[in-house]
């Protein structure tokens, strides 16, 4: 199934049920946040897509975006002088980017489909329960080195095995090329595994950056900005 949403491309990942802040000051930008607060487009939605490596911002065309990115739902705005805003969304499910097309609107807006879960082959209850366990015990281990992400939040117990190697991953601070990865993976078992491996690098190689004299905070992710 196939819909036209408008298209937000930013320079970091958005996952699903994570959350968004971005200061908005480009025109076409404050034209979506009008459009959105107005109910102008449907449920306040637009999507969220990753810009490749090596392009810039405003390089409007498929090859300078990944494929797949995730669309957010707006959850409040506050109105600033000059006609800009602060707002913060919600990242709610996965999309293939199909066409982008830059005149239906002043923004951006895409034809995507989306991307659902896959079922994992040779499931069992016992098997969810060992990766889940593996991914925590990872997550713990990445704790200890006194890093977080920037929304940091430790997932709940009963976060369900879908959504968990999301959670983990916005505990984290991980780089846009993994975030990108868990996007694209469809198998949520496949992403636990991923994620585990993502972090257990990660605080590794925290732990050795000890020996660097600066704030490790140097090198958590900033804000969003349009």
């Amino acid at each position: 199934m196939t819909e036209t949403i408008p298209l937000f491309p930013l320079g970091s990942v958005l996952l699903p049920g994570g959350p968004l802040s971005l200061h908005i000051f480009e025109p076409r930008y404050r034209e979506l946040t009008t459009d959105l607060l107005n109910e102008v487009v449907p449920d306040q939605r637009f999507g969220v897509i990753t810009i490749r490596q090596g392009w810039e911002v405003g390089e409007d065309n498929v090859d300078s975006l990944h494929d797949v990115g995730c669309t957010a739902v707006l959850s409040s705005v506050r109105q600033l002088a000059g006609g800009r805003y602060d707002i913060t969304a919600t990242g709610e499910r996965r999309f293939r980017l199909l066409q982008i097309d830059r005149h239906a609107a002043p923004y951006l807006m895409a034809l995507v489909e989306w991307l659902p879960d896959t079922e994992p082959d040779n499931d069992t209850p016992d098997r969810r329960q060992q990766l889940r366990a593996a991914a925590q015990a990872a997550h713990a281990r990445y704790r200890a080195t006194g890093i977080r992400g920037q929304h940091h939040q430790p997932p709940a117990e009963d976060t369900d095995d879908a959504t968990l190697a999301y959670r983990l991953a916005d505990d984290c601070v991980l780089p846009v090329e993994d975030r990108q990865a868990l996007l694209d993976e469809t198998n949520p078992l496949t992403r636990l595994r991923m994620v585990r491996r993502m972090m257990l690098r990660e605080a590794e190689f925290l732990r050795e950056l000890r020996a660097i004299p600066a704030p490790l905070t140097e090198f958590a992710e900033q804000p969003s900005v349009n």
